[in-house]
């Protein structure tokens, strides 16, 4: 049998097909305010989102109420004076008949009705939320799952309002703009490095691909100026998520990059089990401070967070147990304290520096001890929500606040997770991976005890004022973090026009050397084999044993590539994102980017030492 061959359209270009077409129905009508046109889900990936379009007869706003069923769950939004408006409507309840109310200057009304469709079940229900409408007016609980899930915003009362049926991942960060950016769903490497980042709008429209050359994970930030901060990796070093590049915000190009390898001794500070030497920092947070000009840095793998010189990349200061730590960094970049009360951070993530300096982050409690690593006893564990002050003149440091200890095992996460600070004893603790195999709370990552039994996932998020829980959110999967937004952004602009692609993937590594093999005739059907060609790369997706040698071989004329496909896999000590991985361990996705080649390209693959036809070619 031949390869299957699968195009598959970017989901920008999908996106710019369905607004042509609304548009074109909408500009053969006339529309108003009392008559306007209406679609559902307009960019195909928000369904509890819609889009109003009408023209006024001179310019004025309009106030938009979408109805909640009680009045703490309205949302309300007032446009600019237009006369041709274009209104977003976020916040629409599933499988129902909603209510948006337009209420122009004189105060007349129109009501439009929109009918929603049901609940996917990866948009999962609550298991339990003590409700708040005060407390979340106007604003949801956004969450990115990192088991079976799909992101979604949740309200004061635990209702979903909001979620996208893409795979995107990781943090959830609301741009300058109004937009949000996060993660993409175009997987490059195992077993959750995506292409880079997308910036998007609450109503699903994506406006640019930030593509990434080592790939994108965990965390990302915004510069003053726009630039962006992203997580990566350089895929040839041998080592992963220990690399951090500054993107130019206009052109997606990379400006500057920062490698921990250059300033930290691999592995110098972990002996926990956490630790291995291809995964030895696991960076899985960055936190940009204007006032000190510098880049906080989470690595889990090493129980520390590093400080370092944002011009030279240098580090300021190292937060964590100083424990097995060389002594002349210990001497020279570690805290020192005489506050008893004080806990060190275990497997942390999600650090960021506080107005004041103090600097905040989530305590995962991995172990809780550099040395003799063992797990912690049974009934003992936690994980908490950690405020410190940190003197970096004196190198000093004190406890000063903290969540999630007197809890204990009812809430402890072994991984993932964070906190948010809203202002002086404002704090949400969100507890991400409180899991359970066959009824003991998980020790690890619930995805690392599927091979133990029956498992069952969790995710607590709790808001405090005063350490007083004003909202609680049970969720039953894991989510990497949550984060509370306004549904509602006067920053935000809906734009027409095709989204974009900005930076680059890189040129695939080549493997060199020849290697001898026969014709196989035709592919074994047990390699399931496809090809998946998207518009900047191709993806060989199979089913091959551990271990077996594959290759992917192109040819244009007397034009040769090889390129090595991994069917060993790597051990992770801490799977964040499980949305990726296939169920059957024997299935491979191994992309290869178009960049470097042209031309049309005839794809052989080698499996062993038999070469097969696939009676595909693409076009680069």
């Amino acid at each position: 049998m031949s390869a299957v061959h699968k195009k598959i359209e970017h989901i920008i270009e999908s996106q710019f097909k369905a607004e042509e077409t609304f548009l074109a129905e909408y500009r053969r009508g006339t529309y108003t305010f009392e008559q306007p046109f209406t679609v559902e889900n307009p960019y195909l990936i928000a369904p509890l989102t819609a889009l109003i379009l009408f023209e006024t007869e001179k310019e004025e706003a309009i106030t938009v109420t979408v109805k909640g069923t009680e009045t703490y769950g309205d949302f309300h939004f007032t446009t600019k004076k237009e006369r041709s408006h274009t209104i977003p409507v976020y916040g629409l309840y599933a499988d129902a008949e909603n209510t948006v109310i337009l209420s122009d200057e004189s105060g007349a009304e129109s009501r439009v009705i929109i009918r929603t469709r049901p609940l996917p079940e990866l948009v999962k229900r609550p298991a339990y939320v003590k409700e708040n409408g005060p407390h979340m007016a106007e604003q949801l609980m956004f969450l990115s799952p990192t088991s079976d899930a799909l992101i979604a915003g949740y309200d004061y009362r635990g209702d979903c309002r909001w979620y996208c049926s893409l795979n995107i991942v990781f943090a959830v960060h609301r741009l300058a703009n109004g937009n949000i950016l996060i993660g993409t769903e175009r997987l490059v490497a195992p077993p959750y490095n995506t292409s880079g980042l997308y910036e998007m709008s609450l109503i699903g429209k994506i406006y640019t691909e930030y593509r990434i050359p080592g790939s994108y994970h965990h965390d990302h930030a915004e510069l003053p100026n726009g630039d962006i901060i992203a997580l990566t990796q350089d895929l040839g070093s041998g080592s992963v998520e220990d690399v951090v590049v500054l993107l130019d915000r206009r052109t997606g190009d990379v400006k500057k990059t920062w490698d921990l390898k250059d300033v930290l001794p691999m592995g110098a500070g972990a002996v926990s089990r956490n630790q291995n030497g291809y995964d030895w920092f696991h960076n899985n947070a960055v936190w940009y401070d204007e006032k000190t000009n510098s880049l906080s840095l989470s690595g889990r793998n090493e129980d520390a967070v590093v400080n370092l010189d944002f011009e030279t990349g240098k580090i300021n200061w190292i937060l964590g147990d100083p424990e097995c730590w060389p002594k002349e960094m210990t001497d020279r970049y570690f805290f020192r304290t005489d506050d008893e009360t004080l806990e060190w951070c275990y497997g942390q993530h999600a650090c960021q520096i506080l107005p004041d300096g103090d600097i905040m982050l989530f305590d995962n409690g991995c172990w809780r001890k550099k040395s003799d690593p063992e797990w912690y006893p049974e009934g003992e564990r936690y994980s908490r929500g950690v405020r410190y002050e940190i003197d970096t003149a004196q190198m000093t440091i004190r406890q000063k606040w903290q969540y999630g200890k007197e809890r204990g095992e009812e809430v402890f996460s072994p991984n993932i997770s964070n906190i948010d600070y809203y202002g002086e004893g404002c704090y949400l603790v969100h507890f991400g991976s409180n899991g359970h195999v066959n009824g003991k709370v998980c020790t690890r990552t619930p995805m690392a005890h599927l091979a133990e039994g029956e498992v069952t996932f969790n995710s607590v998020s709790v808001e405090l004022v005063n350490d007083e829980v004003m909202y609680e959110l049970r969720l039953p999967a894991s989510y990497f973090r949550a984060k509370k937004l306004p549904l509602y952004c006067e920053e935000e602009t809906l734009v027409f026009g095709s989204g974009k692609q900005m930076g680059r993937l890189g040129v695939t590594e080549e493997f060199e050397t020849e290697v001898p093999a026969e014709c196989g005739g035709e592919i074994p059907d047990s390699l399931c084999l496809e090809i998946r060609e998207e518009n900047d790369r191709f993806i060989l997706h199979g089913k091959f044993e551990n271990g077996q040698i594959v290759m992917v071989l192109l040819e244009n004329g007397g034009e040769h590539h090889r390129y090595f496909v991994p069917t060993t896999k790597h051990a992770f000590s801490s799977i964040c994102v499980g949305t990726f991985i296939e169920h059957d361990e024997r299935i491979v996705s191994h992309p290869i980017n178009k960049e470097g080649l042209k031309g049309c390209y005839v794809i052989k693959v080698l499996v062993e030492d038999k070469i097969y036809e696939t009676g595909i070619s693409v076009e680069c």
